[in-house]
């Protein structure tokens, strides 16, 4: 068996080597560094893939969220609400550009923000809702687009984990994550499933004024060399990293499929446990499905119950098997965003999850006796 990853990024990048090679080097022979061929190609790729008229590449998923913010117009005060389960990235950037975050429990079964709490926290100073694509799993798409229709939101889709993943609406349609909202932003970290060699995001959207808005907002704000029309930030996906998401686009949809039938083996193996809850699946999913990509499974996450995670956590570590733990502190407890507004009643969803989650190695490259040996050991250890 070989050494269990939580991310296997080598074994993925030998089986397309020759390809990431030599997309590498024809930028690094052509000295086209910024701004570059590649960057428009994979720009281009990329919309079509995702069926959205505009892709705006830039530098991280960071910058991609503050620029959709910086994008839409939004002042200093205004409320934008989103989820208090998830990476810190989607309320640092409300923070830095003096907005307000307002912070959301999530529903237990998906680790999604929750629609019903959502729309009890809008009044008149809210302008925004970020909703996440948690894990790959796409939050309620519908119900949030109704609810900011209904209240003439703007939706800020967080797709950073989820790209490739898809959602189905009740009349059939079927839209890729990142591409319903006003606008997506989305991360190519490593890790991602769809991930480069360093550093990388980007912004999609179907509004023509936006997107040109966006275009000059990540390039010091110039539409024309030294003009700067509005003020904007220093933010570029260089061309390397380009030539790699260019070169591994095309294996997306299969890396994502791989990741579906991992995960569909952890979950065989360890279902009709009393003290594992594994992923549930929304989007009218009742399982993983061999014909679309509704969850991506950036990261395969299950509930410990009866306070066993930190144990189960070490147990694991003593046998050199990698997880991860997925967020151990609530948003709302971070001293950076801590607010006297926010009280732990208002998130016993989040505050469960919180001392419940674990996440087991998630990749492409994640072979069955891997996953056997892992699913083994979480068994003996409950027994």
């Amino acid at each position: 068996m070989k050494k269990i990853q939580m991310v296997d990024l080598q074994s993925q990048y030998k089986k397309i080597k020759g390809e990431v090679d030599n997309a590498v080097l024809n930028v690094i022979d052509d000295a086209t560094f910024i701004n570059g061929p590649k960057v428009k190609s994979f720009q281009k790729k990329l919309e079509e893939y995702l069926n959205i008229k505009h892709v705006i590449p830039c530098a991280n998923g960071t910058d991609a969220l503050q620029i959709s913010m910086m994008g839409l117009n939004l002042m200093p005060g205004d409320e934008v609400i989103t989820t208090n389960f998830t990476f810190a990235a989607t309320v640092e950037v409300i923070a830095l550009l003096r907005l307000t975050p307002v912070l959301v429990d999530v529903e237990l079964e998906t680790f999604n923000i929750d629609c019903d709490k959502l729309e009890k926290v809008i009044n008149n100073r809210t302008k925004a809702i970020v909703p996440v694509h948690l894990f790959g799993q796409p939050a309620n798409m519908e119900k949030i687009m109704s609810i900011a229709k209904k209240h003439k939101l703007f939706v800020i889709e967080d797709n950073a984990q989820a790209i490739g993943a898809s959602y189905k609406f009740k009349s059939g349609l079927t839209m890729k994550t990142g591409t319903i909202g006003d606008i997506g932003a989305t991360s190519f970290f490593p890790s991602k499933n769809l991930g480069c060699f360093g550093d990388g995001g980007a912004l999609f959207t179907n509004n023509d004024d936006l997107a040109h808005k966006i275009r000059g907002i990540v390039n010091h704000g110039m539409y024309k060399r030294y003009h700067h029309d509005v003020v904007g930030v220093n933010s570029r996906l260089d061309s390397v990293q380009a030539a790699v998401l260019d070169a591994k686009l095309p294996h997306l949809n299969s890396y994502n499929k791989s990741r579906q039938n991992a995960a569909k083996k952890y979950t065989e193996s360890l279902q009709g446990l009393d003290e594992i809850i594994t992923p549930k699946f929304a989007n009218g999913c009742l399982e993983i499905c061999d014909n679309c990509h509704c969850h991506v499974f950036h990261q395969y996450t299950i509930r410990i119950l009866n306070n066993k995670r930190d144990d189960l956590a070490k147990h694991l570590s003593d046998l050199q098997i990698p997880h991860g733990i997925y967020y151990p502190i609530p948003l709302h407890k971070q001293s950076a965003y801590f607010s006297k507004n926010y009280k732990d009643d208002d998130f016993p969803n989040t505050i469960l999850l919180c001392d419940q989650v674990i996440s087991l190695p998630m990749h492409s490259e994640l072979e069955d006796d891997q996953i056997n040996f892992i699913c083994e050991k979480i068994k003996s250890f409950l027994k």
